[in-house]
């Protein structure tokens, strides 16, 4: 009788770890797509389980084994990015940032958000190339990084980051990488995205590479051909977006989890708003330039 109490609870323990695993597999999983594919393979894997536990059915036993294995292949090959990240996230230790609980150091304010659109906006106006990882709670560290720069430990400020990626300046060539209201290190070699190789360049893989690789970290680009604005979340890069834009986006990644009271965020956009009016003009001044041009070279070919 105890025998089969202790097999009935190391059953059931089974279920509860399964079942436990499972649900964090799918609190992670964000695109449609990739749940189909979750949940198929998971129903896989528990038909396989059944069939050789209760059931008796060798041949129909080694045919889900083979199509599981498949699958497991498949799987492997089409989430190796995920599979690179979880096991980097594993080896490390950080099981916060693999929960999904950020620790609140690394949340940044509504000051930083103000200092990253002005910021962006100088930066794109000057047509000053910039890239700008601002990390969101995935505890980048040095290792996360290709290169990881040099240590900078100062107070975040528009000035400073301008300067920072000034053209006469061994650091501008390199990312930024922001936590709160410091600035960690500048001249970080980020990874490089393999998607979108022919379409983007090197700044704009790089936001790509890192945001794919930890998705509560976002990467501000400024393109130093166009001044375009960009920025880049969760694998995803949208461009080409004005300043006003960006502070729609970054107040929803950034402002919504730091309000620091109501007459600070309401000061606080007022002056962004006027701010990004300013950037948004010149912005489209230089947008309006480019399409000119774009026209007349057309002209000239057709």
């Amino acid at each position: 009788m105890n025998f089969w109490g202790i097999i009935n609870l190391k059953l059931l323990l089974d279920v509860l770890f399964a079942v436990g695993f499972g649900l964090l597999l799918f609190s992670r999983v964000k695109e449609q797509r990739t749940l189909w594919l979750l949940r198929g393979y998971l129903f896989l894997v528990s038909s396989a389980w059944f069939i050789q536990r209760y059931a008796y059915l060798p041949l129909t036993s080694k045919l889900i084994d083979a199509v599981v294995l498949a699958c497991s292949l498949s799987l492997a090959i089409l989430w190796q990015g995920e599979l690179r990240r979880l096991m980097e996230l594993l080896g490390t230790g950080r099981l916060a940032v693999l929960l999904g609980n950020p620790p609140k150091e690394f949340r940044a304010t509504s000051t930083t958000l103000t200092q990253l659109v002005d910021t962006a906006g100088k930066l794109s106006q000057n047509r000053r190339g910039a890239l700008i990882v601002v990390d969101l709670g995935s505890d980048l560290r040095p290792e996360d990084f290709l290169y990881s720069g040099t240590k900078i430990e100062a107070q975040l400020s528009t000035d400073l980051l301008i300067n920072l990626f000034a053209t006469d300046t061994p650091l501008h060539d390199g990312a930024v990488l922001v936590k709160g209201n410091k600035i960690i290190s500048a001249g970080v070699i980020l990874p490089l995205s393999r998607q979108g190789i022919s379409r983007y360049g090197t700044r704009h893989l790089a936001a790509l590479g890192i945001t794919e690789r930890f998705d509560r970290c976002i990467c501000i680009v400024v393109s130093e051909e166009t001044g375009t604005l960009s920025l880049a979340n969760q694998g995803k890069l949208e461009r080409p977006i004005t300043s006003s834009r960006l502070q729609e986006l970054l107040m929803n990644l950034i402002g919504n989890q730091n309000s620091t009271g109501t007459s600070k965020s309401s000061l606080s956009k007022n002056v962004l708003s006027q701010k990004a009016s300013t950037n948004d003009n010149i912005i489209d001044n230089i947008n309006e330039k480019e399409s000119n041009k774009s026209e007349i070279f057309t002209k000239k070919k057709d």
